[in-house]
């Protein structure tokens, strides 16, 4: 079903990012908007020319992903944001905390656009300020909060950023878990990691050589995060309760299955899949080793991918010498992510060029301040 630029306004302008919890399992992927939508795109672009910047995350539809300026994971987009200081229209084809990210690292005379306010994150939605920053008062009643670093996954509120920049931490994503977690053992006994307990899990088990029995997981929604004092005071990772809840679909069985079902076959996965699904695949990676591990992958290999469907689509597409299959047999989107479509996406940069700015991201001054801390820390590793 098409969606008028008409109706698209009111969507557009709209703000609930609660409205979605990540995923979408409908057996195949939305369709693709009003073929007439792409000559829209094309004239928009071409006219907003050097003032704008598309960044394209890799989970995006192709529909919108083929206007991208730069393409890539949360890391290699937040470089690029801090990096394009001369376009003055900066379109973040992404999520929220994405665009959030961006504007924290850009001058004060770019606008950063998110086509969709919509376009949030279920797992940065599963640690608020509040919740961490009782944590961090729990802590530092134990008294070991003076010998804890606080690191934060890119898949974070500005506030949450925030709260790690102000207290000495540092940003990560997947493609620099390892090195950042080194950065911060360095400094301290304790790691808190935030929020996504699989990634943090993963690279310090891992990567890093530490045992499941370092790891202990905070429940923000009990008290102390339902663990003891002895349990705390004996953890080298705190790890948040939180999760992707696209990764977090694969299991041990899928892997099972999919193993059964195409001989020969080589899974890979991103380490935001659970442990027991990490420790069994072939080969785990961010979003970017993934793309590249199967592109410069032999004619004729076999891979099940364990990550968002849009990514996996795409590289099938772009490497038809290889059978590539997603890993769970219940096909999967992200579909916060898919709320950037190509009718957004057009309204956007129609709505600048009629001299109306809309769906600006703008973090606050404070929370800025500390954020970008964090980040700067983040691109110096």
């Amino acid at each position: 079903m098409s969606i008028s630029l008409g109706e698209l306004l009111l969507l557009g302008q709209g703000s609930d990012l609660a409205s979605e919890r990540g995923v979408s399992c409908t057996g195949e992927l939305p369709p693709a908007s009003e073929p007439g939508l792409v000559e829209r795109a094309i004239a928009a672009r071409a006219a907003l020319g050097s003032r704008a910047l598309i960044l394209g995350h890799h989970y995006q539809r192709d529909e919108v992903i083929q206007f991208a300026d730069i393409t890539g994971d949360s890391f290699k987009l937040a470089q690029a944001a801090a990096e394009q200081s001369s376009a003055e229209f900066i379109f973040f084809c992404g999520v929220h905390f994405m665009a959030e990210s961006a504007d924290i690292l850009t001058s004060s005379k770019q606008r950063v656009i998110l086509p969709d306010l919509a376009a949030g994150c279920s797992m940065a939605d599963m640690a608020t300020a509040n919740q961490v920053n009782q944590c961090w008062k729990d802590l530092e009643k134990l008294g070991v909060a003076s010998k804890t670093v606080p690191v934060t996954y890119m898949n974070s509120s500005a506030a949450i950023k925030a709260f790690t920049g102000e207290h000495g931490g540092t940003i990560c994503t997947s493609s620099n878990a390892q090195k950042t977690l080194e950065w911060a053992f360095a400094k301290a006994e304790k790691v808190l990691f935030l929020p996504d307990q699989h990634l943090g899990r993963n690279t310090a088990v891992l990567s890093l050589g530490l045992s499941l029995d370092d790891c202990v997981l905070w429940n923000p929604w009990k008290p102390m995060g339902g663990l003891t004092e002895d349990e705390i005071r004996g953890a080298k990772m705190i790890l948040w309760r939180g999760h992707c809840s696209v990764h977090g679909r694969f299991t041990r069985e899928s892997i099972q299955e999919v193993r059964t079902r195409v001989p020969g076959v080589q899974v890979i996965v991103h380490p935001e899949c659970q442990h027991e699904v990490v420790v069994d695949a072939d080969v785990v990676g961010s979003t970017e080793k993934i793309i590249q591990t199967v592109t410069a992958s032999p004619a004729g290999s076999k891979w099940a991918i364990g990550t968002e469907l849009n990514l996996v689509s795409r590289l099938a597409q772009n490497n038809p010498d290889k059978e590539i299959v997603f890993l769970d047999k219940t096909v999967c989107y992200c579909s916060t992510m898919n709320r950037i479509d190509l009718p957004h996406l057009v309204w956007a940069m129609e709505s600048i060029l009629a001299g109306h700015i809309v769906n600006e991201i703008k973090v606050e001054e404070k929370v800025a301040r500390f954020s970008k801390l964090a980040l700067e820390q983040m691109l110096a590793l």
